[in-house]
């Protein structure tokens, strides 16, 4: 819980916009609609540009501590912060894989 609390606003973002259009869809599996339908495509685009943006943003923090050189472990720093960057990039898709199954539940229930 430490590493959400240090976590800057954009990164609190870039990894959450993923619960979007997860809760979207599970409203659209039990109430389909056109309008909830539409509103799918362009949350799970919001959740893609913000899970690479996220993954960005945690990769050239690494490059940049690297470049300041603080600490003599680089290879250690290095792995850890880019094992770091990469969790907007699986907890986003995570969601959208759920998110679109749900959607699949809707249309499936849809008249």
């Amino acid at each position: 819980m430490t590493v959400l609390a240090n976590a800057s606003i954009v990164a609190l973002v870039s990894m959450f916009m993923g619960v979007a259009p997860l809760a979207m869809s599970i409203v659209y599996a039990i109430w389909p609609s056109e309008q909830r339908l539409a509103l799918m495509r362009p949350l799970s685009l919001a959740t893609i540009f913000a899970s690479v943006s996220g993954t960005a943003l945690g990769m050239l923090n690494v490059l940049r501590g690297i470049g300041m050189g603080q600490t003599p472990d680089y290879a250690r720093i290095s792995a850890i912060g880019l094992a770091e960057s990469l969790v907007p990039l699986f907890f986003g898709f995570g969601c959208l894989t759920v998110a679109w199954l749900c959607v699949a539940v809707g249309l499936w229930r849809r008249p």
